[in-house]
């Protein structure tokens, strides 16, 4: 099932397993923050953008009743690894991985079928921060291959009118963010801002827009992540997997 390259690993603190690289893009806080913010009410047809190993996928399977739920991802090796992990929790019904890029969508995806699109776009233009000398990781932080306007008019393509679009950004770009969405006619309805601890500026935005929607935009309380004792906050716990809000066991380095 996995390679001696990779592992198997506990998908945060849920029943859910995944295979990932020992050295290579392995999963962060952020799609638990996405799947968090997202809800998954309502969605029958999920769409998860750039699903390098199959996090999202798998959360999305798990949380939401969606009867189908699909993963792009253009990475071959990262979207093998994600098909292997769909099958290892029992989910080849209700989950499918496609290899694709998703500049090319239209050849195998139809459009107005999903309810929700969801994407963790590469943060950062080439030339801004550090790129990566590991190719997954790489393509996973900076635009190298499609940037934040081509997520965008994926999912603009993929929606229904009125489907949801939930984004996980930098603070930074959120300027450029909220005009791009409005100029895919993906309208930005509510907005969170993330950060580590009280006090600091915020590290992350989420923002959901639906597509063909009305002009409103209703900003959220911010989320605080750790407490001052530097442990996952309540909510930050329930949306990585512990339905108690418990983070006893959680810390920044966990």
């Amino acid at each position: 099932m996995h390679r001696t390259d990779e592992t198997i690993d506990p998908l945060g603190l849920t029943n859910l397993r995944l295979i990932q690289p020992k050295k290579g893009f392995r999963f962060s806080l952020d799609p638990f923050l996405l799947c968090g913010f997202s809800g998954f009410e309502g969605a029958g047809v999920i769409y998860d953008l750039g699903c390098g190993n199959g996090v999202i996928p798998l959360l999305a399977a798990d949380r939401s009743s969606a009867g189908r739920v699909v993963g792009i991802e253009r990475q071959p090796q990262m979207a093998e690894r994600a098909r292997r992990s769909v099958a290892l929790n029992g989910m080849n019904d209700r989950v499918v991985i496609l290899e694709e890029d998703l500049r090319q969508i239209k050849r195998h995806c139809p459009g107005q079928e999903a309810d929700l699109v969801l994407a963790n776009p590469p943060f950062r233009v080439p030339g801004k921060g550090r790129i990566s000398t590991h190719g997954e990781r790489a393509a996973a932080r900076h635009e190298l291959a499609g940037g934040l306007e081509d997520f965008l008019q994926a999912a603009r393509y993929l929606l229904k009118d009125g489907g949801r679009c939930c984004l996980i950004f930098l603070p930074e770009r959120l300027v450029e963010l909220l005009a791009r969405m409005q100029a895919c006619q993906l309208e930005p309805k509510r907005l969170r801002l993330v950060h580590h601890g009280v006090g600091e500026e915020a590290r992350l935005v989420l923002v959901e827009g639906f597509k063909r929607g009305r002009p409103g935009l209703i900003v959220e309380p911010p989320m605080v992540l750790y407490t001052a004792s530097k442990e996952l906050s309540s909510e930050a716990a329930t949306w990585y997997g512990l339905e108690d809000g418990s983070s006893s066991v959680l810390s920044p380095e966990s």
